[in-house]
C-alpha cells in the first residue's frame, strides 16, 4: 500500500503554536504549507487554493471542543458502551460505500494538531473515574493508522493507555501502516483491529486501502509484537458469490492468527444514508455495492432486508466458530430479534455485552 502524501498543506494560524505542526511538516518535505484563518472562508487572502478542497489537501488545525465522546451506536437497543476520540477526519482510501462522503462537507484530510489537549483530556477523564472501564477507539471519522506515518500519534496514545489501568485503546484500520507500533510498551492496553472483507470487495470497493493480504500480514506482525487483535467484518456486502468469498476470508484469517490473540470480532451488514446512493453512482459508476433491495432501517439508514442480514450473520458466526472456537462475536447496530435469529440464543442486554467485551481485554473482569 502506498502511504498518503498530500500535494498541498493548509495550516490554521493557531496551529503554528503546536510543536506537532512542525513535526508533521518535517515529515513531508517538498510540500508547501499555506496559512489560513478559518475553513469556512478558505485560506487567507492571497492564496490561490480553491475551496472546497480535494483529498490531496492536508489541513492542520486545532480542535476547540472535547475529543472524547460516546459512539453514535449508543442508545441503540444493544450497545457495546464504546467511546470514540476523533483527532482526524476523512480518509484517502476511497471506499465506495464510505459514509463520510455524505457526512463531511469537505474532501480534504484534517489532522488536529493540539494532541497535548487530547492526551490531557483522556488522562484526566479516566483518572477521575477509576472504577469505570473505558474502551476507546479512534476510527470513527478517519482510519486510525492511515496517516500514522505522518502524525506518529500512535506513539503518544499507546504509552498513555499503557499507564491507564481502566482504559483500552482500539486502533481500527484498513491499512498496513504499523511500523510505529513496534517496540512500544503497550502492556496489553492497545487492540489493533482491522476492517476486513472478502478479497473481491477489498479489491473493487476498497480501492486505495491495503489489500486483504497486506492487512492480514500486518495483523500477524502485530500479534508477534504482543498486541491483541480485532477483526470487523463490516460492511458485509451481499452478492451471488458472497458465501464462497467470505468463507475463504474467514478461513485465511483465523488460520493465520492464534484465536487466543483475538479480543473480538464484529459483524455488520452494509447500511448507508439514502443520499449516499446518489454519490456512489456519481463517483463510482462501476460499483455495484448499492445494487439490490434495501429498506429503511435503524438511524434512518437503508439496509438489506432482515432475512438477508440474518442469513449472512448466521453463516459468518458458524464459520468463525468453526475456525476459532470461543472467540467473542457481536453484531453492530442490530436489534434483539436479529441477534436471536442470527446466533440462535438469547442476546445479551447492553450492560452484558459491555461486560463481555471488557472481560476480553481487562484483567480480572
Amino acid at each position: 500500500m502506498n502511504p498518503y502524501r498530500p500535494k498541498r498543506i493548509l495550516v490554521q494560524e493557531q496551529s503554528w503554536k503546536d510543536s506537532t505542526t512542525r513535526e508533521i511538516l518535517d515529515r513531508l518535505p517538498g510540500v508547501a504549507a499555506e496559512t489560513f484563518s478559518d475553513l469556512e472562508s478558505g485560506p487567507m487572502e492571497g492564496s490561490r487554493t480553491p475551496y472546497p478542497y480535494a483529498k490531496d489537501t492536508l489541513i492542520l488545525m486545532r480542535y476547540p471542543g472535547r475529543f472524547l465522546k460516546q459512539c453514535q451506536g449508543s442508545g441503540a437497543e444493544i450497545c457495546c458502551n464504546y467511546f470514540v476520540v476523533s483527532y482526524a477526519w476523512n480518509c484517502h482510501f476511497e471506499c465506495t460505500y464510505c459514509v463520510l462522503q455524505s457526512y463531511l462537507s469537505n474532501d480534504a484530510l484534517v489532522v488536529c494538531t493540539n494532541i497535548e489537549d487530547l492526551l490531557t483530556e483522556l488522562k484526566d477523564t479516566l483518572e477521575q473515574s477509576p472504577g469505570r472501564k473505558f474502551r476507546i477507539g479512534t476510527g470513527e471519522l478517519a482510519d486510525s493508522l492511515a496517516l500514522d506515518h505522518v502524525t506518529r500519534y500512535s506513539q503518544r496514545l499507546v504509552p498513555l493507555f499503557a499507564a491507564l489501568p481502566n482504559g483500552i485503546l482500539e486502533l481500527k484500520t484498513k491499512s498496513d501502516q504499523i511500523a510505529n507500533l513496534r517496540d512500544l510498551d503497550h502492556r496489553g492496553h492497545t487492540i489493533v483491529s482491522w476492517s476486513v472483507n472478502s478479497k473481491s470487495i477489498c479489491r473493487t470497493e476498497e480501492r486505495k486501502s491495503a489489500s486483504f493480504e497486506e492487512r492480514l500480514a500486518a495483523a500477524v506482525q502485530c500479534e508477534k509484537w504482543g498486541y491483541k487483535l480485532g477483526f470487523h467484518f463490516d460492511p458485509l456486502v451481499y452478492s451471488e458469490d458472497w458465501e464462497e468469498e467470505y468463507r475463504e476470508s474467514v478461513r485465511e484469517i483465523f488460520r493465520a492468527v492464534n484465536p487466543g490473540s483475538i479480543a473480538w470480532v464484529s459483524l455488520g451488514a452494509l447500511r448507508f444514508p439514502p443520499r449516499l446512493r446518489e454519490l456512489v453512482h456519481k463517483r463510482f459508476p462501476k460499483s455495484r455495492v448499492t445494487c439490490g433491495e434495501f429498506v429503511p432501517g435503524h438511524h434512518g439508514k437503508d439496509r438489506y432486508f432482515r432475512p438477508i442480514r440474518e442469513a449472512m450473520y448466521r453463516k459468518m458466526h458458524s464459520w468463525i466458530q468453526t475456525e476459532a472456537p470461543g472467540v467473542l462475536i457481536y453484531l453492530c447496530m442490530e436489534n434483539r430479534a436479529v441477534w436471536e435469529q442470527s446466533f440462535g440464543k438469547k442476546p445479551p442486554d447492553a450492560s452484558q455485552l459491555s461486560d463481555q467485551l471488557d472481560s476480553r481485554v481487562f484483567p480480572g473482569s
